[in-house]
C-alpha cells in the first residue's frame, strides 16, 4: 500500500472558544492510501487539549509503510490513527462494495440519523431565541452551554427556554467541566423540574468519583473530557455515567467510536457520537459511525456549518432535525485529494 498526506487549514466562521485558547481554524491531514486501482481517503485532525499536536500527527503516520499493521502503534496518536483507520475502513469498504456504516458492523440499512442542534452560551433572550430557531428548522433536540454563568442564572436560561419550546423537545446542558461538586449538586436539584434530559461533563474531566455522585437524578449525566485522561473501561466500570459522548477522532477512528458505543450500550449506558469540528471527510465518517450504533440517540455530527470553507462538497443532507447517512460504498465523500 502508499500512503501519501496532504495538509490542510479549513477556517471557522467564528473562533472557537477553548480552555486552550480560541481555535480560528481548523488543521489537519488528508490521508490517502492506495493498492492498485483502489483509493481510500482519511482525515486527521488534531484538536489541542483533546489529541496530539498536528506535527506529532504528521510525524506519526509520515513514515508507516504497512498501513494495516501500523494502526496498534498509533494509540498515542488518535487523531493520526482516525486519518489512517478510516482511509482503510474507506479502501475495504469500497471493496467490498457496501457504505462504511455496514463495513462498521451496522446491523441494517439506516438512511438518517437524528442530529441535535447547539445552542452556545448568551442571555437569556438571545439563548431562547437562539433555541426556538432551531427548533423552527425541524431540530427534536437542542443542546446548551452551561458553566459560564452562575448556576442561578443557567437555570434561568433554561427555564425560560423549557417555557418557550414546551415539553416535545429534548433539552441537553453541556457544562464543559465548568462547575465544583457543590454547584453541580445545586444545578442538578434545581434542574430536576425542567426535564434535561442530561448535562455534558458538569465536573473536571478527573473527576470520575464525583460524576458517580451525581447519578440518580432525573437529570442524566454525561461524561466528554473524562475519555481523554480516563479509560473508557474506568468510566463504566465505576457506574459514573448514564451517557458516554464518542467522538472518533479522539478515540482513534470511526471504528473504535463503533466499538466504545458497543461497550457502553453493554453497561447501560447511552453513547452519543459527536464530532470535534472535523472537515467533510471526518464528519460523514462520524455520521456512518453513528448509523452503525443501533437505537442511536440524536448525535452532534452537524457541524459543517461551524467551517468557512470544507474539504469538498457535503454530500449529506440535513432536513427536520436528522442528516441523511451515504449509502454508495465506503464513506461516500469526493476524492478531495489536493484541497488547500
Amino acid at each position: 500500500m502508499k500512503v501519501e498526506l496532504h495538509e490542510f487549514s479549513l477556517p471557522l466562521t467564528s473562533p472557537l472558544e477553548t480552555a486552550h485558547g480560541a481555535i480560528e481554524h481548523r488543521k489537519g491531514l488528508l490521508v490517502r492510501v492506495e493498492e492498485g486501482d483502489e483509493v481510500g481517503i482519511g482525515e486527521a485532525t488534531p484538536l489541542p487539549g483533546w489529541t496530539e499536536s498536528l506535527p506529532a500527527c504528521r510525524a506519526a503516520i509520515a513514515h508507516v509503510d504497512d498501513p494495516e499493521s501500523a494502526l496498534s502503534s498509533l494509540d498515542a496518536t488518535p487523531a493520526a490513527r482516525h486519518g489512517l483507520s478510516l482511509a482503510l475502513a474507506d479502501l475495504h469498504a469500497k471493496r467490498a462494495e457496501r457504505p462504511l456504516y455496514r463495513h462498521l458492523g451496522g446491523p441494517e440499512q439506516v438512511e438518517s440519523v437524528p442530529v441535535n442542534a447547539t445552542v452556545g452560551d448568551a442571555p437569556r433572550d438571545e439563548t431562547v431565541a437562539a433555541v426556538n430557531e432551531a427548533v423552527d428548522a425541524g431540530f427534536e433536540c437542542v443542546k446548551i452551554k452551561v458553566g459560564a454563568r452562575s448556576v442561578t442564572d443557567d437555570v434561568a436560561r433554561l427555564r425560560a427556554v423549557r417555557d418557550s419550546v414546551g415539553s416535545d423537545v429534548e433539552l441537553r446542558a453541556d457544562a464543559n467541566a465548568g462547575w465544583s461538586r457543590a454547584q453541580a449538586r445545586e444545578a442538578f436539584h434545581r434542574l430536576d423540574s425542567l426535564r434535561i434530559a442530561y448535562v455534558e461533563q458538569p465536573l473536571r474531566s478527573a473527576d470520575i468519583d464525583g460524576l458517580a455522585d451525581l447519578r440518580g437524578r432525573s437529570v442524566g449525566v454525561a461524561a466528554d473530557e473524562s475519555v481523554i485522561e480516563t479509560p473508557v473501561e474506568t468510566i463504566l466500570d465505576e457506574g459514573a455515567v448514564d451517557v458516554l459522548v464518542c467522538k472518533p477522532m479522539v478515540l482513534g477512528g470511526p471504528d473504535r467510536a463503533v466499538e466504545v458505543a458497543e461497550r457502553a450500550r453493554a453497561a447501560d449506558v447511552t453513547p452519543v457520537v459527536t464530532t470535534t469540528i472535523d472537515g467533510v471527510v471526518a464528519r460523514t465518517a462520524a455520521i456512518h459511525a453513528a448509523a452503525a450504533i443501533p437505537d442511536r440517540p440524536a448525535c452532534g455530527v452537524a457541524t459543517g456549518t461551524l467551517l468557512a470553507r470544507d474539504l469538498g462538497p457535503d454530500r449529506t443532507r440535513l432536513v427536520d432535525g436528522t442528516v441523511s447517512v451515504p449509502q454508495e460504498p465506503g464513506n461516500g465523500v469526493a476524492d478531495t485529494w489536493g484541497t488547500p
